[in-house]
């Protein structure tokens, strides 16, 4: 493995919480030590700010910021420390993290500092001579990240005692680190017992006290740049305060964006005049894999996901969203997000809720667009929702959204469909 990462800890970013701290479990389960970057917070800010110019976007700067706790930590020891930092091409900023990176730790003198930085130009694949059976199990941690964070969001706004869901979530997470970082067990009987863990976690949640009742809060969708939208903080906890008034959320998943890179690095090999070659044989036996683990990973949920379903296919996304942002002419989150926005309209929605940093090109060019959809869906209430730290007034934006979007419930023409369990 390169540089010998099992005698350093590696930081992953905290894109989401659970995302991170199961795949840390992940590189745990290949034997190198692994943590979530520390929590954000001010001191995060404050620290990333002394090395940016202000052009940079918002979830660079909390990025770097938690990448810089760890480095200004006690503790801390350069040559003994990495940081995960997949980068990507494209015309997204996320692409120059790496390099600002690198840029400030040369600039402290840490060269002994390992930054990992897998790409999207090739799948994520990067890794080393562990890249096989570590992504393999890296897409696990991510496929039952997004369903732990989907049982969550279902769950919890109809939680008869408050905060027990977020106790079963949190308790449901450790089961499943342990047993994606059980080492040395081989990957058919891992999955054996992730699923098993699933099924338990499942039972679990499906015994929690809950009101759940039709129509009883409008349901909004949370699509746009894909750090912004899962890290609590970098949103001002948005999720919360949809909750506090009333609402219950869908939020766009990571494996979205897994899928997305995937069929972009197939389309790269087309480009290239290669669609009948070994590069595409193995792109595609990758996609085949992965499909069947998320099939497996989510078996236990068809009735419990009744009416959330997730699209069965990227394409579908990319179809949806052709008339307004063309695959062949946009690239990003732009797509998936507007493609994302007209499947939950179908799902049967309430609104949408685009959450970007401020500036972000992305951001803009959705809520360009946007108002095209939402005339096209039956005035489908979407708004752009920007984040760069300094907000005052999210929750009276907030509040002014859910009374469009419980305007839109009472008369829209697309039904939501309910699990069993709703009554």
């Amino acid at each position: 493995m390169a540089n010998n990462l099992r005698e350093r800890t590696i930081y992953i970013p905290q894109m989401s919480y659970v995302a991170a701290k199961l795949m840390s479990a992940a590189f745990e389960s290949i034997g190198v030590k692994a943590y979530p970057d520390p929590d954000s917070d001010n001191r995060t800010l404050e620290l990333a700010r002394k090395f940016t110019s202000g052009d940079e976007c918002y979830p660079e700067l909390i990025t770097l910021g938690n990448i810089l706790k760890v480095v200004y930590s006690k503790d801390f020891q350069p040559e003994k420390t990495a940081f995960l930092l997949p980068t990507a091409d494209g015309p997204c900023r996320f692409g120059q993290y790496r390099h600002l990176l690198k840029k400030c730790l040369k600039d402290l003198g840490l060269n002994e500092v390992l930054i990992l930085s897998p790409t999207s130009s090739d799948g994520y694949n990067g890794f080393g001579e562990q890249a096989t059976e570590l992504q393999r199990v890296g897409w696990w941690a991510i496929i039952t990240s997004d369903i732990l964070r989907k049982l969550l969001l279902k769950t919890r706004p109809y939680e008869k005692n408050k905060g027990e869901t977020n106790q079963l979530f949190q308790t449901s997470m450790d089961k499943l680190y342990q047993v994606i970082a059980t080492p040395r067990i081989g990957l058919r009987k891992k999955m054996h017992l992730l699923v098993k863990t699933l099924f338990n976690i499942r039972d679990q949640f499906r015994e929690m006290p809950a009101d759940y009742r039709r129509d009883a809060k409008p349901l909004i969708g949370l699509v746009g740049e894909i750090f912004c939208r899962l890290n609590d903080y970098s949103n001002n906890f948005l999720i919360e305060i949809i909750e506090t008034h009333g609402g219950e959320t869908w939020m766009s998943d990571i494996s979205e964006w897994v899928w997305y890179t995937n069929d972009e690095q197939q389309l790269r090999i087309i480009r290239k005049g290669k669609r009948f070659s070994k590069e595409m044989l193995i792109a595609k036996l990758k996609f085949r894999i992965q499909k069947f683990d998320e099939s497996r990973l989510w078996a236990p949920f068809k009735e419990d996901f009744y009416g959330y379903e997730e699209v069965k296919h990227i394409k579908s996304l990319m179809k949806n969203s052709e008339p307004y942002l063309p695959q062949n002419g946009a690239l990003g989150e732009m797509v998936s997000s507007v493609g994302k926005s007209i499947y939950l309209y179908q799902k049967g929605a309430d609104g949408v809720i685009d959450i970007s940093p401020f500036s972000c090109m992305n951001g803009i060019v959705c809520e360009a667009v946007f108002p095209q959809v939402s005339l096209a869906y039956d005035h489908f209430p979407i708004r752009t929702f920007y984040f760069d730290g300094t907000q005052n007034t999210v929750r009276q934006d907030v509040e002014i959204f859910m009374e469009l979007a419980r305007n839109y419930q009472s008369r829209k023409k697309q039904h939501r469909q309910y699990p069993a369990y709703f009554k």
